[in-house]
């Protein structure tokens, strides 16, 4: 029984897990849309919404604040580019938003697995 147990294994070790979600949501943010599985997606999506609030928030605060939310935001992000890009291009964005800035779009299965392929993107205004 998997009660009370938070987030996907993605059948990697945690590290890799770790890397591995850090790295789409970069890629995430970097490009708005990318083109993962299904499986995948979802474990990086609940994360991705969460940094996004943590810009609006950061952005709408004082400054001690801000300088807070810069830095919780960088340590799951891991670069400062991104991190900047994030709460001066996309939070701003979703301002008047409470919520739900991604959208994940099914594709169909993979040719070589048969995997659920999906899209998942920022959601433009």
């Amino acid at each position: 029984m998997r009660h009370k147990v938070a987030g996907k294994r993605l059948s990697r070790s945690t590290d890799h897990r770790k890397a591995l979600r850090r790295t789409m949501v970069n890629q995430l943010f970097t490009h708005e849309r990318i083109k993962t599985t299904r499986a995948r997606a979802q474990a990086i999506r609940g994360q991705a919404e969460r940094l996004i609030t943590l810009a609006k928030k950061g952005n709408a605060a004082d400054e001690a604040q801000m300088v807070h939310a810069r830095r919780l935001a960088s340590a799951r992000m891991g670069d400062p580019e991104m991190v900047q890009k994030l709460f001066d291009d996309i939070a701003p964005r979703y301002e008047d938003r409470p919520g739900g800035y991604t959208r994940i779009l099914k594709l169909g299965p993979r040719y070589g697995d048969s995997a659920e392929m999906v899209i998942i993107e920022l959601i433009e205004e």
